[in-house]
């Protein structure tokens, strides 16, 4: 099923609660649809001792929110190529992933081949899943919303189709990430192939996920300084070093980003 054909049903059978369908032309999708850029994507986001870390920790930190992970059922939206997923397989989680760019999952599926990890890889949609409601224990989104046209939309198509659990991350408003998000917006008046990303404000996360009966259960923040600047110095030890220290500040709890979180559905 074509990303498109799985927004037109799902828009069909879901009546008001899915979001119109997405502009197609929109970057999240015209950049992703490219065979080297897919090919490219892994160590663009995830090279070097930097990359590695963030990855390292982003993994550790999901396994910790959702453990046990034996045999759990997760859907992970915009897989991109795989890297959560092909994670979470292999320790133990029934994974299925969704992107709606066929390029990235050629690259997700041989991953996963290579890397002997069981995921079924689906072509669909954030903005309308082709799932029903509550199919899934856990939904993990990462690196998304901060790029889909609907992210509103997009997180409540996520609450939908868990049972249980969401986990989601985003640049946070009170961060460095916003001075980047900033320059990005100008970038693309200029070249729209730019991505540029939104940044979010805690408190308007907290109030879609608490009209789709969920709550924030725990968040992880990481990193105080901008990415750019710990990649540019490409230090893990200097790094860690730094991020602890402005930890005992007192700063990563308000300044902190990405923000990693755990939402559980209420008990109604």
């Amino acid at each position: 099923m074509t990303a498109a054909s799985a927004r037109d049903e799902a828009a069909a059978t879901q009546g008001d609660r899915g979001p119109a369908q997405p502009p197609v032309n929109h970057y999240s999708y015209t950049v992703y649809a490219d065979p080297s850029m897919a090919e490219r994507f892994e160590s663009m986001r995830f090279s070097g001792p930097i990359g590695r870390l963030i990855a390292d920790t982003q993994e550790q930190q999901i396994a910790t929110f959702l453990t046990p992970l034996e045999g759990q059922r997760i859907l992970d939206v915009g897989t991109g190529t795989g890297r959560a997923a092909i994670a979470l397989a292999r320790r133990g989680a029934i994974v299925t992933a969704v992107d709606a760019s066929a390029e990235m999952l050629h690259v997700a599926e041989r991953r996963a081949r290579e890397a002997a990890a069981s995921v079924t890889f689906v072509r669909g949609d954030a903005h309308g899943l082709d799932f029903d409601d509550r199919s899934f224990d856990a939904v993990v989104c990462l690196r998304v919303l901060m790029h889909t046209p609907d992210w509103q939309g997009s997180l409540k198509e996520l609450c939908r189709v868990a049972n249980h659990q969401v986990v989601f991350d985003y640049p946070a408003r009170w961060s460095a990430a916003a001075v980047q998000a900033a320059t990005r917006r100008v970038a693309h008046l200029f070249d729209r192939q730019v991505e540029a990303y939104r940044v979010f404000a805690s408190g308007a996360v907290a109030r879609v996920l608490n009209a789709e009966g969920f709550r924030v259960r725990d968040e992880h923040r990481q990193f105080v300084l901008p990415i750019a600047v710990h990649r540019r110095i490409g230090s893990e030890a200097w790094t860690r070093r730094t991020e602890a220290w402005l930890t005992r500040a007192g700063l990563t709890a308000r300044f902190g980003s990405p923000v990693t979180i755990v939402a559980e559905r209420c008990v109604s």
